[in-house]
């Protein structure tokens, strides 16, 4: 079946809570080779199966275009195409406040290139912050196997500067100063939830 996903996206793998979850007796390493998406679902699965938060990637309406019927009980589709841009990533509730965000991933070592965002998605993030919700982008260095979790304030800064004539990226120094590094660990395989709880207190 043809596809055709904006912005390259992936269509979104589901894990079984209990299948899925590494054992204790699994290596840390043993699910290299994860893309981001897959390394943050999984991260989900874990915080929801303990109900310590309800995040989700988010689903995108699409439109069928092209549909056989092989039996009269069955349905195969085989072109269709997302009906309009996706905002962010993934959405949810932790601790009474609405989480929302989105996970990039860059082959560059030094900087992140600005025009892997959109405007309409920075422009939905600024609404959610309105409103009190927390926003931030999980960023990885492909190359170097780093990631970070940088909150949105940052973000608005560097994509305002660079619509006045400022760079066009963000270095990775400056995002590893301002953001929170995020480590790899057994369970959740990215405990992204200990940097919301900062972006919380600061808040208060």
């Amino acid at each position: 079946m043809t596809i055709h996903y904006p912005n390259g996206q992936q269509p979104v793998q589901h894990y079984n809570t209990h299948k899925e979850l590494p054992t204790p007796h699994q290596s840390i390493y043993a699910k290299r080779g994860m893309s981001l998406e897959d390394e943050i679902n999984h991260s989900n699965q874990y915080y929801l199966a303990r109900h310590i938060a309800v995040i989700h990637k988010k689903p995108t309406p699409v439109q069928l275009v092209k549909v056989d019927y092989p039996k009269r009980s069955a349905a195969v589709i085989r072109e269709a195409y997302f009906r309009r841009p996706s905002t962010t990533d993934y959405n949810g509730v932790y601790r009474g406040y609405y989480i929302d965000f989105d996970a990039k991933e860059t082959r560059n070592k030094n900087s992140f290139p600005l025009k892997n965002f959109h405007p309409h998605q920075i422009q939905h993030m600024r609404e959610c912050v309105a409103q009190g919700g927390i926003c931030f982008a999980f960023i990885k260095f492909t190359e170097l196997d780093l990631l970070y979790l940088l909150p949105a304030s940052n973000l608005f800064k560097y994509w305002d500067q660079q619509q006045s004539g400022g760079r066009k990226s963000i270095l990775r120094t400056d995002i590893a100063k301002e953001g929170f590094q995020i480590h790899y660990q057994l369970n959740p395989r990215l405990p992204y939830l200990s940097a919301v709880d900062k972006i919380i207190a600061a808040k208060a």
